[in-house]
């Protein structure tokens, strides 16, 4: 232990920062590596700057490979000159370099080779990476590939696995709009027997779909959806704070002059609901509020069946400017109710304050309530949270109960809807995108219920189907892969090695900075920025072995 103390001294000493990445954390290499033990990555550190230089030093040949060599004399335990009494077996050392050599080197690691708790040598990787660029030229032959692996690794036989992700829902061009959005559906295809590079994926590859999806796109099928939900967060949010941003009304009339001509109806038809009357309306509240795209209207019930304080909710939402407004239309609904001038129909499930006070005036008493506080925004929000657990329960097969339930506190309960509204989000991008049939939504459901029972709302989650790729090939089977790699493959156990070869629209490296990628765009292929711009990227390795 003495001596890898020395090797750390001296790595402070020289400027490095090193990072401990645990066992199960997502790792830099996953492109390139497969191990999922904890590792060391190496950097060297900028000092006085908050934010981390993550490039190692300008000369990446020499010592960036002396410290693989410190690293590999310390685990070796032929090395008894060195007195390490008890020999510790470190994890991996990965050390990130700024491509200065020759070979564009960006990664440098060494992982112990074990038989038990005994090292039994060292597998050196190297990671080199070049463009980007359009031109062709520049790939790689797979032929010459496997015949470089074969020499290098004195390997008579080998195997190649093909891996390609394309991107189906693209979230970066959003016209005529200022939204940013991260979210994105790509698929990932994983195959045996590569033919060629740029292969391709094979119809009986495996397929893993990939979905992230973030509420508010405004070419969301229920975006409007999106904004009732909107409002019911302003309204949970004035609750808990005691002050609320009110949005601009939808329409030009008063919230009290929509709920006068609500109560007028209502007086002209003492039995409280008309069932013509009532489904018309509906129809339209569900056409605004829902947005349903006509191919996928099967995946809602039409909701004819609006009671009084949900047609109350979609009038008000749309109108109300301030807190006076609540005020004065709930003033008006209550003094209806009392002098016995309405008696509106309502759900039997109905669980808000206001379905409370209209079961009472069906008895002639009612419970005296202060218009005051925090009141009409709490009566406001319990009606909107009945409603809108209707509408999402109409969507989903079988009652999520859990969603819906009445027995949290109402904050939790609209963080309940948040949940609700994001999975109807993913079930209605994959239905109306990817004609996603019941056979793959069904599954996807599930998964998605799963999560949000077990965990908070994150809009960032990536889910994940497993699907055939004939259901999402034509899709990408004309479309440029994000990313395409092969993997070289030869030995087996601890003597297995692989050479990975990648192309990538995307730096396959975190610590490519800004400068790096200026002066390499600049060797595009004749200026020609229409072809697909690919990083290459190469990874190999070599081992040692101690015994």
């Amino acid at each position: 232990m003495q001596y890898i103390n020395k090797i750390f001294l001296f790595l402070f000493q020289a400027d490095v920062q090193v990072h401990l990445i645990g066992e199960g954390c997502r790792s830099p290499l996953e492109s390139f590596w497969n191990g999922n033990s904890m590792i060391f990555i190496m950097q060297k550190a900028v000092k006085g700057l908050a934010k981390i230089m993550l490039n190692f030093v300008n000369d990446c040949s020499f010592l960036s490979r002396q410290l693989i060599s410190l690293y590999t004399m310390a685990q070796n335990p032929n090395m008894t000159h060195l007195k390490i009494s008890k020999p510790v077996v470190l994890p991996p050392l990965w050390v990130r370099c700024d491509r200065s050599d020759p070979e564009h080197t960006c990664w440098l690691g060494a992982e112990p080779l074990k038989n038990g708790n005994k090292i039994t040598g060292i597998s050196f990787h190297i990671v080199t990476c070049n463009g980007p660029t359009a031109d062709k030229t520049c790939f790689a032959n797979l032929e010459d590939l496997k015949k470089a692996h074969k020499i290098r690794h004195r390997s008579s036989i080998v195997t190649t696995k093909g891996f390609a992700q394309y991107e189906l829902i693209r979230s970066t061009t959003l016209e005529d709009t200022v939204v940013e959005s991260e979210s994105n559906i790509y698929v990932d295809i994983t195959w045996n027997i590569v033919d060629t590079i740029l292969q391709t994926p094979p119809l009986t590859a495996a397929a893993i779909l990939n979905i992230r999806l973030e509420s508010g796109d405004p070419r969301s099928p229920v975006f409007q959806l999106h904004r009732e939900l909107q409002f019911l967060l302003v309204l949970a949010e004035g609750l808990k704070t005691g002050v609320t941003e009110w949005p601009e009304p939808l329409v030009a009339e008063s919230a009290v002059e929509l709920v006068k001509e609500l109560l007028n109806d209502l007086k002209n038809k003492l039995d409280g609901f008309n069932t013509s009357v009532h489904k018309n309306d509906a129809e339209k509240v569900q056409c605004d509020s829902a947005a349903v795209d006509s191919s996928i209207k099967s995946l809602f019930s039409e909701r004819g069946d609006l009671d009084f304080p949900e047609q109350l909710w979609c009038k008000m939402r749309r109108s109300v400017a301030s807190y006076q407004d609540l005020v004065e239309c709930f003033t008006l609904i209550i003094k209806s109710l009392e002098h016995g001038e309405i008696q509106p129909w309502i759900h039997q499930e109905s669980s808000s304050l206001l379905s409370k006070l209209i079961q009472q005036s069906y008895h002639g008493a009612m419970e005296a309530i202060s218009l005051s506080g925090v009141t009409p925004i709490q009566m406001l929000l319990e009606i909107g949270l009945d409603k809108m657990k209707k509408d999402y329960v109409s969507c989903f097969i079988g009652k999520p109960d859990y969603f819906i339930s009445t027995s949290v506190e109402l904050q939790e309960q609209v963080h309940r809807i948040q949940k609700l509204h994001h999975m109807l989000e993913i079930l209605v991008s994959c239905t109306v995108f990817l004609h996603f049939k019941h056979e793959n939504l069904f599954p996807l459901m599930q998964s998605c219920i799963k999560y949000y029972k077990e965990n908070p709302l994150n809009e960032k989650h990536v889910f994940q189907l497993p699907i055939r790729p004939a259901v999402v090939n034509k899709f990408y089977q004309n479309d440029h892969a994000q990313i395409w790699r092969v993997e070289i493959n030869s030995g087996h156990g601890q003597k297995e090695v692989k050479t990975v070869w990648q192309l990538s629209t995307n730096p396959p490296v975190e610590h490519m900075t800004s400068n790096n990628l200026e002066v390499l765009c600049d060797t595009t292929v004749n200026g020609n920025t229409e072809e697909t711009m690919y990083f290459i990227t190469m990874a190999n390795c070599s081992q040692v072995h101690f015994t």
